[in-house]
């Protein structure tokens, strides 16, 4: 169920690596959300947002890297593995982190409008442990500059 051992400099590192996926997100003219996935110390995963280069509204960074570390493990189920992300998950990515049973969830910013935390009960594993908060600024930061240059 991931590593409960690592530290919040480690969550860091993880997350800058997710915050960078983010920025080439942003520089494709996507919504910068970038995630990366771990085994142990090991990033299996990394990915961005595609959804307008797919032009496909289910591209989403969580999905995309999901999809790539299953093939990376061979397998399904993800339980031994943490998901970094920039964004809180929305509900569809976090129906996903639930069926691919993620040991750990990470995420940056909240997301007050579509984040997967407004619903009722939990579309996550029961035995899925979250953080959240890390690196919060940087990441809600991206997003804020991102759509108020759309504004």
């Amino acid at each position: 169920m991931g590593n409960p051992l690592l530290s919040d400099k480690q969550d860091a590192f993880f997350m800058q690596k997710a915050l960078e996926q983010a920025q080439i997100a942003l520089e494709k003219g996507e919504v910068p959300v970038g995630a990366v996935i771990t085994y142990g110390k090991e990033i299996i995963a990394r990915a961005h947002n595609l959804t307008e280069t797919l032009n496909d509204p289910t591209a989403h960074a969580e999905m995309q890297a999901i999809t790539a570390a299953c093939h990376a493990v061979g397998g399904k189920y993800l339980d031994q593995c943490t998901l970094y992300v920039t964004l809180e998950p929305c509900l569809m990515c976090a129906g996903a982190i639930g069926w691919a049973q993620l040991g750990r969830l990470v995420y940056a910013a909240n997301d007050p409008k579509k984040g997967f935390t407004l619903h009722k009960g939990t579309v996550l594993h029961p035995k899925t442990s979250i953080t959240a908060g890390i690196m919060a600024e940087e990441g809600g930061r991206l997003l804020k500059d991102f759509f108020g240059g759309k504004r």
